[in-house]
């Protein structure tokens, strides 16, 4: 037993679904990056929930109603906890991440933005952080600035440096990339986004000609990939908005959360109306719109998923993100030297700072057809673009193949995924 109260020798027999075979092989999963498995104490959550507690939130007086309103912002005051928020009414629970994304375009996009002005994102975003804001450029007239990624897998500052300007409004990036494993340097990028908008402050304060006073640059984060591998404080990484999904960290799908400075938030427009979200409805006196994150909350939300995120978040706490880093990087690097003595693999992606997602393709043989072999060997990876299609362009291919780890991963099943390779390489040689 770890002084965290649960080993990462113990972590695997946690999570039921594991214990299976595919293909009469026992089941290696490496395809968290898609959504990670569940331990059983957040099934069993969402089991007791529905069995115990089942009632909706915020619209009833009865015990039943009372006690799941109190339990789900519970489970709030633990997400701003969890990711080192100031205060629990930054916090908005989503459907995910897209949602997340997709409610700041809204928002504040739609009320800040203004004709002329710039995006900035990069070549590794998943597409959810690409879409919603080409979605609102078109909307809005606004030009959206890419950042290029470098052949190792990185993003130059420099080139930051460079791409922003004075029409700039919004730097949107990934914390860690889905296909690549890269892990930016968040605090770094915020830094220069904060000179950026001292100087622009100075120019406009000392009626420089040539700037116009505008509103700061703003800096969202997709943490979608970044939550379940290490700990995230938004008050060190400085961004303004931060978005993740509770089924790569580990809890149900249909959950997600958006961090937004207290500021910004009290000051967004709803983007979804409907109950909750008012004080009062009248309909000749239009409506009264209730506070900051409940105003971004519309309609009944998916309570169970909240109770089961909750557990997921109380389970990582224990098992310590300090113990999860150290066996997951040591897992990588067993999968990065394997894969470097495979003839014919290709690796995509060498950037310093790195998590345990790992993108590769095997010779001139396609990412489905390694998928699919490897399937019948009971090991899941995930095969295509990942949704970062612009990525896949960029390293002139259609498709990659993908691992990627989590606490629950052995070097067993590095072993296993390294024979098979290796299995399979010489099955389509011969075909």
């Amino acid at each position: 037993m770890s002084r965290h109260g649960i080993s990462i020798a113990q972590v695997k027999s946690d999570f039921p679904l594991l214990k299976q075979h595919v293909n009469e092989k026992p089941l290696v999963y490496l395809d968290s990056a898609a959504s990670a498995q569940k331990p059983l104490e957040v099934i069993e959550r969402i089991n007791d929930f529905y069995q115990n507690e089942y009632a909706s939130v915020h619209r009833g007086v009865h015990h039943l109603s009372a006690e799941a309103t109190s339990n789900m912002e519970t489970v709030r005051q633990q997400v701003c906890q969890f990711i080192g928020a100031s205060q629990r009414e930054e916090i908005v629970f989503t459907s995910g991440t897209t949602e997340a994304i997709n409610l700041v375009a809204n928002s504040y996009g739609r009320i800040n933005f203004k004709s002329g002005d710039e995006i900035i994102v990069s070549e590794m975003d998943h597409h959810a952080n690409i879409v919603p804001w080409q979605m609102l450029a078109e909307a809005m007239q606004l030009n959206i600035k890419v950042w290029p990624v470098s052949d190792n897998g990185e993003l130059s500052l420099d080139s930051l440096v460079c791409l922003l300007s004075e029409r700039t409004v919004l730097v949107a990036v990934c914390h860690v990339s889905n296909v690549l494993g890269t892990v930016n340097p968040i605090r770094a990028i915020a830094d220069i986004i904060d000179r950026h908008n001292t100087a622009l402050e100075r120019g406009a304060s000392s009626g420089d000609s040539g700037v116009s006073n505008r509103a700061r640059v703003r800096f969202l984060v997709d943490g979608a990939q970044a939550v379940m591998h290490q700990k995230v404080d938004v008050k060190q990484l400085g961004c303004d908005f931060y978005a993740f999904s509770g089924h790569k960290v580990y809890g149900p799908t249909g959950t997600g959360v958006l961090y937004a400075k207290h500021d910004l938030l009290q000051n967004m427009q709803p983007w979804q109306g409907g109950g909750s979200m008012i004080q009062s409805v009248d309909l000749y006196k239009g409506t009264e719109f209730n506070a900051a994150p409940w105003l971004f909350e519309a309609g009944t939300p998916n309570i169970t998923g909240i109770m089961g995120l909750g557990a997921a978040l109380r389970y990582l706490k224990r098992v310590g993100f300090e113990q999860i880093s150290v066996h997951e990087n040591k897992l990588t690097q067993m999968v990065l030297e394997a894969l470097r003595n495979i003839p014919e693999v290709c690796i995509y992606g060498h950037a310093e700072s790195r998590v345990g997602v790992i993108a590769f393709n095997l010779g001139k043989h396609h990412a489905f057809d390694v998928g699919a072999f490897l399937d019948r060997y009971g090991i899941a990876i995930r095969t295509g673009h990942h949704c970062a299609m612009p990525l896949m362009q960029r390293y002139g291919v259609k498709a990659m193949c993908r691992v990627s780890l989590a606490m629950y991963n052995t070097s067993d099943d590095i072993a296993k995924l390294v024979h098979a390779l290796r299995h399979i390489q010489k099955l389509l040689q011969n075909a």
